[in-house]
């Protein structure tokens, strides 16, 4: 059953409070028909990504807007060179990401990652290893997806690896796709699963883009 504004808003508060990083007596919360907007405050990017989190995984959020401000403690502000040595010294020690082709930039604590990789969950490396350093207040992705293998992607692939998931509904979800671009169409019934799907799609070989166009709908 499809929640109001006023219930979903309150199990988004509960969910928030439940988390023991997180103050989240300074996260202010929106709700309007299904989306959560936050804003306000916490101490470090990590808690400003576990906040996002927190709420996806929250039964009735169609999505999240994330205005959260990171705002550091003395003790964490950093200038911008310390924190770019320290994200270089960061990629280099995550095995998962090929470090000299991803280029960093800082400026004011927000860091710019950029240049091309194989695989999206190398991007995705490249965002976790570098999240829990101090002085870091956001980080722009200019990251693009090339993959080095030229196999042609085929429908029925990406429809086997999605159907193999026990939380979607292969019936619901439509795939198609355009060259190297994987794009899903149709109804979720979570935030969870749209984003899972999307996961998905983007471990199949040869992707270089996927767009993710599914609903997320209640009974």
């Amino acid at each position: 059953m499809k929640k109001s504004n006023d219930v979903l808003s309150k199990e988004v508060v509960e969910g928030l409070k439940w988390e023991p990083l997180l103050n989240s007596g300074k996260i202010e919360v929106s709700v309007h028909e299904g989306i959560v907007t936050l804003s306000g405050t916490v101490d470090n990017y990590n808690n400003k990504k576990q906040a996002e989190h927190t709420v996806k995984h929250i039964s009735g959020v169609k999505s999240v807007i994330d205005n959260i401000e990171v705002k550091l403690s003395a003790s964490s502000i950093r200038n911008d060179q310390d924190i770019a040595a320290s994200v270089i010294k960061a990629l280099k020690e995550k095995w998962a990401v090929p470090n000299h082709k991803v280029k960093v930039t800082v400026n004011d604590g927000w860091v710019t990652l950029e240049g091309i990789l194989h695989w999206n969950f190398q991007r995705k490396a490249a965002d976790n290893a570098i999240r829990y350093l101090d002085g870091v207040r956001g980080v722009i992705d200019q990251i693009q997806i090339e993959a080095e293998i030229n196999n042609e992607i085929e429908k029925e692939i990406v429809r086997k690896a999605l159907s193999l998931s026990w939380i979607l509904d292969i019936g619901n979800i439509k795939v198609r796709v355009d060259g190297k671009t994987i794009f899903l169409s149709g109804i979720v019934s979570s935030l969870y699963q749209k984003e899972e799907a999307e996961r998905i799609a983007w471990d199949t070989t040869g992707v270089w883009y996927v767009d993710n166009e599914l609903i997320v709908e209640f009974d």
